[in-house]
């Protein structure tokens, strides 16, 4: 998917930064970048009301319902003519660890924002949060500065899309317990 590769780049760039929410950060340890407008597994690839947020400005929040259950968190990356946005797949709680056990139950720290859905619950994301401005640390949601050190960073193919499954834009922090589990979707052709 040639045109793409900025996204990738600003997934890799979120890996160890700090997301806030609701009074709970996470430290991001996996995160999966989509190419937008070329991107066949990109909400945006068709463009709906619902991709509508990620036509719009970078470093916005955009947030949606997967199979109607748990809310799952991305940034908007840009060019607002591409819509590229990096799914937030996993984080370690750094603060507010009791508020998000509340909202996630008595499981183990290392499971409290494991996988889109848990994070978001963690950091008490929902669709009030849509079109949050990142970068505005006075938003209920923001993300932290960049961060300055390297990482030791490992890839692979998107978990559960259908289109494009082998596509190794799955980025986490290698050998951090708080990455998920990789699930290739029953509906991806085999390689």
């Amino acid at each position: 998917m040639s045109g793409t590769d900025d996204v990738a780049a600003r997934a890799v760039g979120l890996l160890g930064r700090e997301l806030h929410g609701h009074d709970v950060t996470v430290r991001i340890t996996e995160v999966e970048a989509y190419g937008g407008v070329l991107d066949p597994a990109s909400h945006a690839y068709t463009r709906t009301e619902r991709s509508e947020i990620m036509y719009g400005p970078p470093w916005r929040l955009y947030v949606y319902r997967s199979y109607g259950i748990h809310w799952c968190a991305n940034v908007v990356t840009g060019p607002t003519e591409q819509a590229a946005a990096v799914l937030v797949r996993a984080g370690e709680v750094v603060h507010g660890a009791d508020v998000a056990r509340r909202r996630r139950g008595e499981v183990a720290d290392q499971l409290l924002a494991r996988g889109p859905g848990n994070l978001a619950r963690a950091l008490g994301i929902s669709a009030a949060d849509l079109g949050s401005d990142l970068l505005d640390p006075t938003a209920g949601v923001h993300l932290g500065p960049e961060r300055g050190a390297e990482l030791d960073v490992a890839r692979g193919p998107r978990v559960g899309v259908a289109k494009a499954a082998d596509v190794p834009w799955r980025f986490w922090i290698a050998g951090d317990p708080t990455v998920s589990a990789y699930r290739r979707s029953p509906r991806a052709p085999r390689p």
